[in-house]
């Protein structure tokens, strides 16, 4: 009866390759030898292969990917241009918010306090480059923003003057004063006072003459630039 039943199990004789393929690599393979019709093989991602016909119960399990389609390639490429773009608007939102709050901590202050008497433009048949303030002899004069001094000193016209180049590129004038309080080469700070209202040079009255300048040398509306600024002279 042993040998009867030795007889009617089939022998191992063929091969049977069964291979999973993960991004265009192999990941398992494995071979059986057998003479019997080959057992079924249920076969996809996450394959399980059941050969319980092989003289007991054996159940290799294999897991195995298929390479992605193009479908696929595709859609990743897309969502990965997707995050990109994402994260350079968040930088560029950043950037922006990082260089409001710097302007925001840029202060400017009113050069002194008086009376505005003239303004930038045409005055008696020429042009008027800066704005005058009216007050008494000795009024503080400060420096509208950060800068250094690149002249303190005599000016033809102006009597005494001083002159600061701001931190934005932009130069003030400061003219027709009493006295100065810095000197060349010096770093001010804004609102520090720099010098005293005066009344040298061509003038017809205590007043401080302000100008200001671009980079390029070009004459600015001090009062614009000065509202621009939110300041306001009274």
């Amino acid at each position: 009866m042993a040998k009867h039943a030795a007889a009617a199990r089939p022998r191992l004789s063929a091969h049977l390759v069964i291979a999973g393929v993960a991004a265009g690599a192999a990941v398992s393979a494995f071979q059986l030898d057998v003479s019997a019709p080959a057992p079924q093989v249920n076969a996809g991602v996450g394959l399980a292969a059941n050969l319980s016909g092989l003289g007991g119960d054996v159940t290799p399990t294999l897991l195995l990917t298929r390479a992605p389609t193009h479908d696929e390639v595709g859609q990743l490429k897309k969502s990965m241009r997707m995050t990109e773009q994402r994260e350079a608007e968040a930088e560029a939102r950043r950037k922006a918010a990082y260089e409001a709050e710097q302007a925001r901590k840029i202060k400017v202050f009113a050069p002194t306090a008086g009376t505005i008497t003239s303004n930038y433009g045409p005055r008696w048949g020429t042009t008027h480059y800066g704005l005058d303030i009216a007050n008494r002899i000795g009024t503080p004069i400060r420096s509208t923003m950060d800068g250094v001094v690149l002249e303190a000193g005599p000016a033809s016209g102006f009597g005494l003057w001083i002159r600061v180049r701001h931190t934005d590129g932009t130069t003030a004038i400061y003219g027709h004063i009493n006295s100065c309080s810095v000197r060349e080469g010096q770093r001010v700070s804004a609102g520090q006072v720099i010098a005293e209202m005066g009344n040298r040079g061509i003038s017809t009255g205590s007043h401080l003459h302000f100008e200001l300048w671009d980079q390029a040398g070009r004459k600015l509306d001090p009062l614009a630039w000065l509202q621009g600024k939110g300041v306001q002279l009274g």
